[in-house]
């Protein structure tokens, strides 16, 4: 390991540290193609970051004319996948285009909106996108209403736990016995959406670069990427000044975010940064605001050489 990468991994790991959360990153300056990485080759857990390569999948069938994406779609007020955002949360029956169910789906990471869309592109066609763009690593195959029913599922959360959860008091998880969250299937990469840090930055530099499909279709994932509601994991460790476009990911112990940030001086990286933490609640803004300090010493680290 060369002295710059161990000073990069000595100063990631003291702000896990403090963080209480383990850290596995990768950037790559999407202009000269240098790179750094910590753990990048490691498999993690997607969360909802997998909704990136739905969304590029959607983008390019829609160019192609293989779906319109000015299609309406009548979405029922019953049986949609739950979530606190977007369709997931209202009350009535609602009419919408595929286009902005896809917008939905990436910029409030809509789960009702997701499972639409994954029902238009077929997830065979995700992943068989993912191989011809040389992302071998990148598996999606379940979509967030199986994710969310194999959680309780695996978790066997009493009717007491379930009512409190679906009610929205989601820190009943965080008081759970460690070892009910042992034999969940979906918070261990091998048995749910998956990738790399590594690959992350590589569909990411795709898409920046025209080359992840169509102009036209890698654009309208860019945009979308840089409405995203919540900046903050990312936006926290870079100036004002800096633009950033990122889709997070959030489950129990797992808190992640890719994204491309962009400098007024011309500069583009893409940065993936994934986290293991030690506690299962979903409200940890020491964990939110680190995932931005680590993409920060990576892309210093691209800018100093």
């Amino acid at each position: 390991m060369s002295t710059a990468l161990s000073s990069l991994a000595d100063a990631v790991a003291a702000e896990g540290a403090a963080a209480r959360v383990r850290i596995l990153l990768h950037a790559r300056d999407l202009a000269s193609g240098a790179e750094v990485g910590i753990d990048a080759d490691e498999p993690v857990v997607l969360a909802s970051v997998f909704k990136v390569p739905v969304a590029v999948e959607l983008a390019r069938r829609c160019d192609s004319g293989a779906l319109d994406p000015a299609l309406r779609v009548r979405v029922p007020a019953a049986g949609r996948t739950p979530g606190g955002t977007g369709l997931s949360a209202l009350a009535d029956e609602v009419e919408l285009s595929l286009r902005d169910l896809a917008q939905l789906m990436i910029s409030v990471s809509d789960n009702a909106a997701t499972d639409i869309v994954m029902q238009h592109v077929g997830i065979d066609a995700v992943n068989a996108t993912m191989r011809a763009l040389g992302l071998e690593r990148t598996v999606v195959d379940r979509d967030c209403a199986t994710l969310l029913g194999r959680l309780v599922e695996d978790l066997q959360l009493s009717d007491a736990e379930r009512t409190r959860l679906e009610g929205g008091d989601e820190e009943v998880l965080a008081e759970l016995a460690p070892e009910r969250w042992t034999t969940c299937r979906d918070l261990q990469p091998a048995s749910t959406n998956a990738s790399t840090p590594r690959e992350m930055t590589r569909l990411l530099e795709l898409v920046w670069k025209d080359e992840a499909g169509p102009p036209a279709a890698c654009a309208f994932v860019r945009r979308i990427m840089g409405q995203q509601v919540w900046p903050h994991r990312l936006r926290a460790g870079f100036p004002g000044s800096v633009r950033t476009s990122g889709k997070t990911g959030t489950l129990p112990f797992v808190r992640n975010e890719v994204g491309v940030v962009e400098y007024p001086d011309g500069g583009r990286y893409a940065v993936a940064v994934f986290t293991v933490a030690r506690s299962a609640s979903l409200q940890q803004p020491d964990a939110d605001r680190v995932i931005g300090r680590a993409a920060r010493l990576a892309v210093d680290a691209l800018r100093s050489t």
